[in-house]
């Protein structure tokens, strides 16, 4: 069942994190669902412009619908993420949306909060909720790239200011993760500080981790193993400190990179160990499988996992 963001918000603010993971294709689908329904967890869906340019717009909706329908005991939202003003506007006028993602987090403060205005004012026209974005990640994700160098933590005042200005409903901070495969090196790590600060200054607001994935050790060894080349020292964000980050303020938290590693091992080491294979469901059914598995343990970490039946309770459903 499709629920508002707001409302999966409203129940876990202070509680847990809700797991939003990336989709491109059925098999991702497949196993976000059954891996949500396993471990008894909300969580959202996202689209990214990438996403609904790979696999069109009708069909990645129409995928989710089907999902929703073989998962009827699946209570979760569904959101644009890293939308520009143009995907947001054609998301909001769908109808099929709980939130959109504006990210002008590329541009001046000024411009910023210009752009996302106008998409919040369109957004609340139809009961859709914004999420916006302040400060820069840096890594690469999709069409988006941020060298370190420009990369930069949030500012607690002017995110208050932000949020005023703007109406935006959650807010995207920079806090140290990182888009892509490589965030950290070292024992760099999450800036609980600066999250606390921005909370004093908005409290009750939800904050959301983006770059979040913990990119696996095992995962990219054994990929390399399998014929990869991905870079043996890559780290993500150690996911227990997710539990962390949630009293501060934390509601939501982007996972989509350690999803493609999973997609990754199983497609390298099913065609290594079966040269001869060329019928691709194989390999894609023991992704389905490996995926909802890791769908289950990500919601462990988020204090999301047995949780449905409170939001159920919550939301009168």
């Amino acid at each position: 069942m499709i629920v508002t963001t707001d409302d999966l918000f409203k129940v876990a603010y202070g509680k847990f994190a809700v797991g939003a993971y990336n989709i491109n294709n059925m098999e991702q689908a497949l196993g976000l669902f059954q891996g949500n329904v396993d471990s008894q967890a909300p969580f959202i869906v996202q689209i990214s412009k990438g996403s609904r340019k790979y696999a069109h717009v009708s069909m990645i909706e129409a995928i989710i619908r089907a999902a929703e329908a073989d998962f009827p005991e699946a209570i979760f939202a569904v959101h644009i993420d890293h939308g520009d003003e143009p995907t947001c506007y054609d998301a909001i006028e769908s109808g099929f949306y709980s939130s959109v993602m504006i990210d002008a987090s590329h541009e001046d403060f000024d411009e910023n909060v210009a752009i996302t205005k106008r998409v919040v004012d369109a957004a609340h026209a139809k009961g859709i909720s914004v999420e916006a974005e302040l400060g820069r990640l840096g890594g690469v994700e999709e069409d988006i790239k941020v060298d370190e160098a420009n990369a930069n933590l949030t500012d607690p005042g002017q995110a208050k200011e932000f949020v005023e200005l703007t109406g935006c409903d959650s807010l995207a901070v920079a806090i140290g993760t990182s888009h892509g495969a490589f965030k950290f090196s070292g024992t760099q790590g999450l800036h609980f500080d600066r999250i606390a600060e921005i909370q004093k200054l908005l409290p009750k607001f939800p904050l959301v981790m983006h770059g979040s994935s913990s990119v696996p050790a095992e995962e990219v060894a054994r990929i390399n193993a399998a014929g990869g080349a991905i870079d043996p020292s890559a780290k993500g964000v150690d996911e227990n400190e997710f539990i962390k980050a949630v009293p501060l303020g934390v509601t939501k938290v982007n996972i989509d990179t350690d999803g493609r590693l999973v997609w990754t091992r199983v497609h390298r080491e099913f065609f290594r160990d079966h040269p001869e294979a060329f019928d691709f469901r194989k390999p894609g059914v023991i992704f389905v499988q490996e995926y909802a598995k890791f769908i289950a343990h990500k919601n462990e970490k988020l204090g999301s996992a047995g949780q449905l039946a409170e939001v159920k309770k919550v939301l009168g459903i």
